[in-house]
């Protein structure tokens, strides 16, 4: 296979959408062809690369919150969920209602489309106005530096904008593994943003209300192959997420995922069929920025190749996404104003 076969490509019935994307290569296959290579574009400059002295001792690790404690009322892991939200905006989660099947099957179905030849990827490729499908998004420069990573980006809710036709068909089990996860992960979110409400000092369903009636949700499923120069390259650059809140699936066995904390990167070792969850940059705003929307990125491995699948949770378009929650303001002033229709928060950016 040619490793420089386009993975984005515009699509004849599109029109224009979220804006203009380059193509670029499959890293996969080009990983598949030569494993030593490693192109000038993936080169990240000196002060980006993931040196070895940014690292934060490895004593220092993400919160880990009992899930089953938490939504039934336990105030101690209440008040851990506020100081993971403050000081780090980074937590796991354990003992959650996402069954191991549930989430083995995911993390299959996601596996399996990486598995599938190049030309029947192809078939799911962005459009060069838009995020769904498989790709790189967001390219806007032939300059621009490239992130170690292939992806495949789906609307799951609401239904209105899903957009089937990037769903691959040949892949059994692969539209009911995602929709079962997908709303698996809402009922989360709904329990999240209920202990959230109260530590903010509103009442249970108030975020789950800031979000509007169309609160949306998108997987993006992320494919990092090995590299042969790992302190070279990044999966993904730093970044924070501009969702609501973030669920992230890591593979068991390999750690990527490393967040930004006093002035270095912690690891975020992963726990078997926990999830990691972070603050994204609405409820940021949102809280007056008392929970904090964390700077984070992913690394790659030398010895194997890695997966994960970030579940983004996002307002309806008509929210207001300014500061809501000025401290001066009391809950039911906040509820009380009224919306705007601002651009859709895109945490894919």
């Amino acid at each position: 296979m040619d490793p420089n076969v386009e993975n984005g490509s515009m699509q004849g019935d599109e029109v224009l959408g979220w804006g203009k994307s380059l193509p670029v290569p499959s890293v996969q296959e080009m990983v598949r062809k030569d494993s030593r290579c490693v192109p000038e574009r993936y080169i990240q400059e000196h002060k980006d690369r993931p040196i070895e002295p940014e690292m934060c001792p490895h004593s220092s690790e993400i919160p880990v919150i009992n899930f089953s404690l938490l939504v039934n009322g336990d105030e101690d892991e209440r008040r851990k969920l506020d100081l993971a939200c403050k000081e780090w905006g980074f937590f796991q989660i354990t003992n959650h209602d996402v069954s191991e099947e549930v989430i083995k099957q995911m993390k299959a179905a996601v596996a399996a489309f990486f598995e599938l030849p190049l030309e029947e990827k192809r078939n799911y490729a962005m459009a060069a106005n838009d995020i769904h499908g498989y790709g790189q998004g967001f390219v806007v420069s032939e300059h621009q530096k490239l992130d170690w990573c292939d992806l495949m980006f789906l609307v799951t809710s609401p239904p209105k904008y899903k957009k089937m036709k990037y769903w691959p068909v040949t892949i059994p089990g692969f539209k009911e593994a995602v929709e079962q996860y997908s709303a698996e992960i809402l009922k989360l979110t709904e329990d999240i943003f209920a202990n959230m409400s109260l530590l903010m000092g509103m009442d249970k369903d108030a975020l789950k209300r800031l979000h509007g009636e169309m609160m949306k949700q998108g997987i993006r499923m992320n494919y990092y192959p090995a590299c042969s120069r790992p302190e070279l390259v990044l999966g993904v650059g730093p970044h924070s997420d501009a969702s609501s809140i973030t669920f992230l699936l890591q593979d068991d066995d390999i750690t990527g995922l490393q967040i930004r904390h006093e002035e270095g990167w912690v690891p975020v070792k992963p726990i078997p069929n926990a999830i990691v969850v972070n603050i994204g940059d609405v409820i940021e705003s949102w809280s007056n920025g008392v929970y904090k929307s964390i700077e984070h990125r992913a690394v790659t491995s030398v010895t194997a190749a890695r997966m994960s699948i970030a579940t983004f949770v996002i307002p309806d378009d008509d929210v207001e996404l300014g500061n809501l929650m000025p401290k001066s303001v009391d809950v039911a002033q906040m509820l009380a104003v009224t919306t705007a229709a601002v651009v859709a928060v895109l945490p894919w950016m």
